[in-house]
Order: C-alpha cells, then structure tokens, then sequence
C-alpha cells in the first residue's frame, strides 16, 4: 500500500504551523513534509514529530531570498559560498529532525542565459551537496517544475532531470517525481512511472490534482489508477501530499478533503 505524507506548508493552513503536526496525525498520517523548517528550532520541529508519532520525510534547502522572488541558487553563477552555507545548515537540521531527503532547488535562469550557461554550475554544486549529504546518509533531490507555476526555472522534465543526475554521477542524488508538474509538463504519467522507478533514482513522489493543485480527485489524473501502479511496480518510499486543499483555509478544509485518502489509509 501506498505511504502518504502530509505536506504542512500547504495542508492544514486553518491552524498555526506547529499545530499541523497534531492535525496531520489526527488524519491518519504517518509522516510528514514542508517547504522549510528554518524559521523554527529544530528541537520544537523535533518534539512535535515525537510527540505526534511522525516522520519527517523531506524538506527544502535554503532557496535564497524567497520573498524577493528566488526559487533557489544551485544553478547560479557566483552563489556557491551561499549554496555551500545553505547545504550544511540543511543537513544540520535533517540530523536533527531524522530526515533522509533534502529537496534543492534549482533556481531561476539568470536573464540573458540558456540552461547550457548554467549547468556546470548546477552540476558542481550538486556534486558538492551529495558529498556532504552522504557523510550522513541523506539524499538530496532535484525536482522538475512546471514553468506555469514558476516561469523560468532551471529544471522542468523528467528526461532532463534524469540526464542531469547522469552527469553529476553521486548515488545520493535522486529525483523528486512530483506527478502534478510531470503532468502539466509532459503528460503519460503511467509510462513515466514504468520508465523511471526500475533505474532506482527516483527518490520520492509527489501529488496534486491537475489544474488546479487541489485534492488528487479533483481534476483530470486518475490517481487510483497510479497508486496501484506504483505499488505494482514496487515503489516503497513516500508519496508526499503537496496540494492546497480546494476549501481553502475553512474551518477542517483539509480533513473534509481527504475522502480520496481513506481508501488507502
């Protein structure tokens, strides 16, 4: 069976951060996921993991300055010092919450450059990442991202992704099969799945219904279908729930969406 994550910077938005933990249990998950943990001490992150009986699955590195607009640095010239400060305070809280995956971010194409301009720059700093994610036994992760939600980023397919993890050639890179973006992308969903989990650098799979990033059951992917693929192709990592709850912040919004979870649960 499937395992399912909540992903707390998009779920349970009608209560306070740290509250989402409880909600998030209450639910029937095991595990969880969010963007970033920096604005809180991994010891509370910690205690509201162990106190509620859950895991923590994955969360970003530092993406530079995200509310000037940055959706990461690792393909920007110039940035390594920050990339490399950003990678260990990363991985000092993933020591600290037990976390075995780190998403980093690629980041925006500076103005004026191709993707070709950037890439060794991307590839090094990856490189530099997994080296010292593996001192401790954690992934890191790059994910392909639809440019309708972020116009201009680095990394956008599975194919490119996968190429990309080719030429850093570190085994704890993997990718981060987000099937909402895969979908917007490029579609055949099923065959990517059969394409990709068997070479074992898929490191975790996220979901959103299409278009409009609300509940898997809402909108045009069959997820029914995908999950008993993926468990017929025998997928045992997290499938993490990053989708905003079509009730919005309501009262329960996310607990009243979650009819299409209890099947699996």
């Amino acid at each position: 069976m499937p395992k399912f994550a909540a992903n707390l910077s998009m779920l349970y938005n009608d209560v306070d951060f740290l509250d989402r933990f409880a909600a998030a249990a209450a639910d029937g998950f095991k595990a969880v996921e969010y963007l970033f943990p920096y604005a809180y001490a991994a010891d509370d992150l910690a205690a509201s993991l162990q106190t509620n009986g859950l895991q923590q699955v994955l969360f970003n590195a530092p993406p530079g300055n995200w509310d000037a607009g940055e959706r990461g640095i690792a393909c920007l010239p110039g940035r390594e010092a920050e990339f490399h400060d950003g990678i260990g305070q990363a991985l000092a809280y993933a020591k600290a919450l037990s976390c075995s995956r780190i998403h980093v971010m690629a980041g925006l194409l500076p103005a004026g450059t191709s993707r070709a301009d950037v890439q060794a720059t991307y590839v090094e700093n990856l490189r530099y990442a997994a080296t010292e994610a593996a001192k401790l036994n954690v992934n890191i992760l790059i994910e392909p991202i639809n440019e309708r939600d972020i116009p201009g980023y680095f990394l956008n397919r599975q194919d490119q992704a996968h190429a990309l993890i080719a030429e850093i050639g570190a085994p704890h890179v993997k990718v981060q099969m987000d099937l909402y973006h895969a979908q917007i992308v490029e579609g055949d969903l099923a065959m990517k799945i059969r394409r990709y989990l068997p070479t074992g650098h898929v490191g975790h799979i996220q979901i959103a219904g299409v278009p409009e990033r609300h509940e898997p059951d809402v909108g045009e992917i069959n997820f029914a279908y995908l999950f008993k693929l993926l468990d017929a192709q025998g997928y045992e990592g997290w499938i993490g729930c990053e989708y905003r709850p079509a009730r919005g912040a309501a009262l329960h919004a996310t607990s009243d969406g979650l009819g299409w979870l209890k099947p699996w649960l």
